[in-house]
């Protein structure tokens, strides 16, 4: 594999951390499309189920790479990611303390799941201390996301993981919306964390698949136990997930300008009655994002004014695509009421904000000037 040397730069890593040799002389890591090895002799035994095949091994490399950490593995999607790590680090009597305001999906998981296993979760604020105060005598973990999805709530991750390293509570973070290119958890004190590869890292809507980085130490239950889950990634998803990451830099990067352009300018919108940026002085976390993360990332909320609905916006946009998860090149938009959240408690839907008004817009990398010519028409009064 090549260097993984940490002193690299991003971009540097996205493009050559993990590459196999190829033994033609190509300049990018073949395709191990098996799913049967030879085994006597070998060093070790591989199979696609074990995580250990060497597409599988290669892209883990460079997320671990990009992330800092010491060790990466792959799951087949990043609920997969999330449902496995909790079940090797969290027992029966203990508590997971969540942030209020996360992903649907892994709200679903926490309410339905994790109960049955014997676990019990614990809900506070989208906020260092509340998640800190909410820690109590069982408390294994704490579960967040910083940005969150879908208000873009900011968390104070070095607060949070320096107190609660103290206390010995793992803290285990979804780094999707930042991106390790934009942040890196790891080195504030995050013990786990999580991708759901399929949004940023993948980058082109058309893999799904999830991500863990973390100490050989915290991995190892965690690989123990993706063996029995069979969550596995093919080797064709690897390779191709490996190929996207080798753009990731440059893709984040016109996002995030992207995203401010159209921030500042969907502010300035009569239709609009709020814009949920981290980018924006007036956000809540726009001080602590601006320590934390290297730019403020190309996901935006935005809330509509009646008689503008969300559905009726959506409906009116004819480059922003309508569409189910983000991350891409292309910019695509969602009621997460619809979508990610609707699952979630109707009650806790409605303290997040989470209505018929709001919109979950992930910028691509189109020319921004056509973006905002087509939320233009879309936002008309008439």
């Amino acid at each position: 594999m090549a260097d993984n040397n940490k002193s690299f730069g991003s971009s540097t890593q996205a493009v050559h951390a993990g590459t196999l040799r190829n033994p033609a002389g190509g300049v990018n890591s073949p395709l191990y499309a098996d799913s049967a090895y030879h085994y006597l002799d070998a060093e070790q035994v591989r199979y696609p189920r074990y995580t250990n095949t060497p597409n599988q091994q290669a892209v883990a490399a460079k997320i671990a790479a990009l992330e800092q950490a010491e060790q990466g593995l792959m799951f087949a999607s990043g609920l997969a990611a999330v449902h496995t790590v909790l079940q090797a680090h969290l027992q029966p009597g203990d508590e997971l303390v969540v942030a209020e305001g996360i992903y649907g999906g892994s709200d679903d998981l926490f309410a339905t799941c994790m109960p049955r296993l014997g676990i019990s979760i614990t809900r506070a604020a989208a906020d260092a201390d509340a998640l800190l105060a909410a820690c109590g005598e069982h408390s294994k973990a704490i579960y967040l996301e910083s940005p969150t999805n879908p208000r873009l709530r900011i968390i104070d991750l070095h607060k949070i993981c320096q107190q609660a390293n103290q206390r010995g509570v793992l803290v285990i973070i979804d780094n999707t919306f930042a991106t390790p290119i934009l942040q890196n958890p790891i080195k504030l004190g995050a013990d786990i964390v999580i991708h759901s590869a399929t949004k940023y890292l993948g980058g082109h809507s058309d893999l799904i698949a999830g991500a863990v980085v973390c100490s050989a130490a915290l991995m190892q239950p965690i690989r123990a136990l993706a063996v029995r889950m069979g969550a596995s990634m093919n080797a064709q998803t690897a390779c191709l997930l490996e190929r996207s990451l080798k753009t990731l830099a440059v893709r984040v990067h016109q996002q995030c300008a992207n995203a401010r352009r159209l921030a500042v300018w969907l502010q300035q919108q009569d239709q609009i009655e709020a814009v949920d940026y981290p980018g924006l002085p007036e956000h809540p976390g726009h001080q602590i994002a601006s320590q934390q993360m290297l730019d403020f990332g190309g996901m935006l909320g935005l809330r509509v004014r009646a008689p503008l609905t969300a559905e009726l916006v959506e409906r009116r946009l004819q480059l922003i695509s309508s569409a189910v998860s983000l991350g891409g090149v292309e910019s695509t938009i969602c009621q997460p009421l619809l979508t990610s959240h609707a699952r979630v408690a109707a009650q806790r839907r409605e303290a997040e904000g989470v209505d018929a008004y709001l919109l979950r817009l992930s910028v691509g990398i189109e020319d921004v000037e056509d973006l905002i010519a087509d939320l233009a028409q879309a936002l008309r009064s008439t």
